[in-house]
């Protein structure tokens, strides 16, 4: 395939040299000379573990040159990459301007084009830049999107000192588009590639670099807060997170990472609460760990305002133990949210199968008739009859026809803490989708 790379950085350079060795035709672009220069000499515009010798050989093969002219580039290309630069700004957003100056420079270029042509934005961008582009190119091209061009989100997940290596070794390749034809087209391009290809929504696809380098940034955060703890104490840290990671059932794993409701029951606020009380008593400030509760806190108090900006007074719980299969009611967030909405005068109406008042027992039955004495007069085992005396029902547990339930009950409102469809209704809301 004939390809064009917008932006010779980090990016676009490895982009080239890993495209041209698997055999595409690649020309650069670039309004820096030197770098334009340096790449029709055969030599990279940076410093990567191999990347040398792939521009050396791509050059050799006459696979790969650069130039300033962006018309050339697209004329002769089917594809166009943008991989320029995006950085911050001082308020802490995307400077894209960079990316917006490349999407005008290939609309300028479309004048003159009747061939269909596919843009490929690899840079790291804002959700909605991709419906953006299309629209700049729209207004200098006076083509059409999907018509004359198509727009595809592909972000890269590459690593300095390893970027060659990564580029051919993803843990997965995204590709976001609206249209079909573009998106088989830029999935070829990874044929080669041992990695599964995902073919996703386009802010989906905007959105996942943010997520995946924020979730590095707190992970690297937590264990530094952890081997600060660990030091002040003379345990081995490293030893102390080489077990943490043995752990790939629920440590390193997709265990947890879902949105929903927020965390309970006995053991991990007790001993996140440990933890932090153990920082202080060593005088350690951390930060991450410190601000979980603040933020689980935050997630229920979210809750509450979506059922109190409802208007509703009568409310069905569907769930109350702090997990689905089990009776334990101790710290679960539904106790809090029941306490809360009875004590300020709401008709409350409870379902959960799991729960048995006549067989709670020693602390679970003593925390509960701390928080809510009178729950036996709120519970109930009769599903239809909490929903039918109910304005407003909240989703707490998975509930079997779930979905059923919602469609039979148009008027009712539904509040979704744990993601019980994946269907829109008007009378459903979840609390984080």
């Amino acid at each position: 395939m004939k390809i064009s790379v917008f932006g010779l950085g980090y990016v676009g350079c490895v982009s080239m040299a890993c495209l041209a060795q698997n055999g595409h035709s690649v020309i650069g672009v670039d309004i820096n000379r030197n770098k334009i220069d340096l790449i029709n000499q055969g030599k990279p515009t940076i410093i990567e573990k191999d990347i040398d010798v792939l521009i050396k050989e791509a050059s050799e093969l006459d696979r790969i040159n650069a130039t300033n002219n962006h018309v050339e580039a697209v004329l002769n290309s089917e594809l166009s990459i943008i991989s320029v630069g995006t950085p911050p700004t001082n308020e802490g957003h995307l400077n894209l301007n960079f990316i917006f100056s490349v999407a005008e420079e290939i609309g300028d270029a479309m004048l003159y084009k009747d061939d269909f042509h596919i843009i490929v934005i690899r840079s790291t961008v804002l959700p909605g830049t991709n419906m953006n582009v299309g629209r700049i190119i729209e207004k200098r091209s006076g083509k059409t999107r999907n018509k004359h061009f198509a727009v595809v989100s592909n972000p890269e997940f590459m690593r300095e000192g390893s970027a060659v290596h990564d580029y051919y070794n993803p843990p997965i390749t995204i590709i976001g588009s609206d249209n079909s034809f573009a998106i088989d087209k830029v999935s070829s391009i990874y044929n080669d590639i041992k990695a599964p290809v995902k073919h996703v929504a386009i802010e989906e696809a905007e959105m996942i670099k943010y997520v995946s380098n924020t979730w590095h940034a707190l992970k690297i955060s937590f264990a530094n807060e952890i081997g600060n703890i660990c030091k002040k104490m003379g345990i081995d840290s490293f030893h102390v997170m080489e077990i943490f990671l043995m752990d790939n059932k629920l440590n390193i794993s997709g265990a947890y990472l879902k949105p929903g409701f927020a965390y309970g029951g006995s053991c991990l606020p007790k001993d996140l609460k440990g933890l932090v009380t153990m920082a202080h008593d060593h005088y350690i400030h951390t930060p991450v760990i410190e601000n979980i509760e603040a933020s689980n806190k935050s997630h229920k108090q979210q809750a509450l305002r979506m059922v109190e900006s409802s208007g509703k007074r009568k409310i069905g719980i569907l769930g109350l133990s702090f997990k689905q299969g089990t009776d334990d009611l101790r710290y679960s967030p539904m106790v809090e949210f029941t306490e809360y909405f009875y004590g300020k005068g709401y008709q409350i109406k409870i379902y959960d199968n799991s729960v048995n008042m006549s067989r709670l027992i020693g602390m679970n039955k003593d925390y509960i008739q701390s928080h809510i004495p009178h729950l036996s007069d709120l519970i109930s085992d009769d599903l239809q009859m909490v929903i039918r005396q109910s304005e407003l029902i909240v989703f707490a547990h998975h509930i079997p026809d779930a979905e059923e339930i919602i469609s039979l009950n148009p008027d009712k409102h539904f509040i979704d803490l744990v993601r019980v469809t994946n269907n829109k209704y008007v009378n459903y809301e979840g609390i984080c989708w």
